[in-house]
Order: structure tokens, then C-alpha cells, then sequence
């Protein structure tokens, strides 16, 4: 029964979250973020521990699998427009790509950052089981890696749209690929509600940046440790 409601809960916090977020829009209203706070509170009210939800949520990460795979049905739709645009989109993927590497190596060093937390930094920008398989080749903690990977996700939802907005950015490719670049699944997601075009080139932007980076971390790492 726990499993069920947890389930339920999920669904329906979810689905509040996104209608809450469309009708006051602020980056403390993205649906990521706000569904995350109002689960944990429910959770930590009813008393039900992370053990006991960790079904559910293996129920629901399940799910994933098929929910990525949907994004290529909008990448397929928008294939002219990706083909058009793919020597600048590749420039922009490395440059991307090796930025968010470097910024974070950087940040830790200057801070004094340990190795355990300046490896799991790096993975910042890729997707999840990307993260976490070339984590383990490396030798990072697989646990600060998803963490950071998900921080990142919902930092790119809640500011990255408003930050484009600022620097006027509005053309639907360039929005798609930077979020997509940056704050891959979750981004992706929040790229899909401001339109199909954005979600087509995020959803192929996270793809080709987790490949990317699986290549280039191997690399990079071991020169500037």
C-alpha cells in the first residue's frame, strides 16, 4: 500500500506543481523543484522513510527509459531544422561541453575542493547513467555525481529560460541547445513546455553532450588533476 500511494502522491505533486508553476511562474515554481520540496515534506510527515519509498521511485525511474525514448518522435518531426543548423550546433556542443568541464575544475580549485568532491563537480552537465557508468571508470563517488547532476538539472530548469530571457535569446534552436548542453534531462523537460522545437533540439543536445563528455572526461581529468 505504501508503494501505491507513494506512486500516487508522486503523480498528483507532480501535476499540482506544473499547474502551480503555469499560473505563477517564478524559478521557485519550476515543477522539478517545487514537487521535490512538497514530496519530501508529505513524506517526512507521513512518517514514510526512503527505504520504504525507494520502490515507487524505482517505479517511476523505470519509466524514464520509455520517456526518453519518446524524444525522438520530435527530433524525427524536426529533422530538416536540426540538419540545417548541425555544423553551428557542433561548435556550440563542444564549446559548450568542454566549458561546463572546465568552470567546475576551476571553481574547485580555487576553492580547495578535495578530489572526492571536484570529480563528482565535473559530471555536472551529463545526464544521469552517463554520469554515474564513466564515474565509476574514474573512480568518483557515484552518489555525489547523481546529486550534483541533479542540483545542476534543476538550477538550468529554474534560472537557464530567464537567463536566456535577459540576454534576449529567443530563437527556439538556441534556447533548445544551451538548456539541453547545460542541464540535460531536466532541462529537456523544461525545454518541451515552451515548445516542440526547443524540446527536439534539447532532448538531441543532451544525447550528443553525454557522448561527448563520456570521450572528453577521461582525458581532461587526469592533466589537470
Amino acid at each position: 500500500m505504501i508503494t501505491v500511494y507513494s506512486i500516487f502522491l508522486t503523480i498528483t505533486v507532480y501535476i499540482f506543481s506544473r499547474k502551480f508553476g503555469q499560473r505563477y511562474s517564478s524559478p521557485l515554481t519550476s515543477p522539478v523543484f517545487l514537487s521535490t520540496l512538497i514530496i519530501i515534506v508529505l513524506l517526512v510527515g507521513s512518517h514514510i522513510s526512503y527505504h520504504e519509498y525507494s520502490p515507487a521511485k524505482k517505479f517511476l525511474t523505470y519509466l524514464l527509459g520509455p520517456a526518453t525514448v519518446a524524444l525522438a518522435v520530435p527530433i524525427y518531426k524536426n529533422r530538416t531544422l536540426l540538419a540545417q543548423y548541425l555544423a553551428a550546433a557542433c561548435v556550440g556542443l563542444l564549446i559548450g561541453t568542454i566549458t561546463t568541464i572546465l568552470s567546475a575544475l576551476i571553481i574547485a580549485k580555487c576553492f580547495f575542493f578535495s578530489k572526492m568532491l571536484l570529480l563528482p563537480l565535473t559530471f555536472k552537465s551529463v545526464t544521469v547513467p552517463v554520469a554515474t557508468e564513466v564515474g565509476k571508470i574514474i573512480k568518483g563517488n557515484v552518489s555525489l555525481i547523481a546529486a550534483f547532476v541533479i542540483i545542476t538539472g534543476m538550477i538550468g530548469a529554474m534560472f537557464g529560460p530567464r537567463l536566456m530571457n535577459l540576454f534576449k535569446i529567443d530563437h527556439p534552436f538556441a534556447r533548445g541547445l544551451s538548456i539541453g548542453t547545460i542541464a540535460h534531462g531536466i532541462g529537456t523537460a523544461e525545454a518541451i513546455r515552451e515548445g516542440e522545437i526547443q524540446g527536439a533540439v534539447a532532448g538531441a543536445a543532451m544525447g550528443i553532450a553525454a557522448l561527448l563528455i563520456s570521450f572528453v572526461i577521461p582525458y581532461i581529468i587526469p592533466i589537470l588533476l
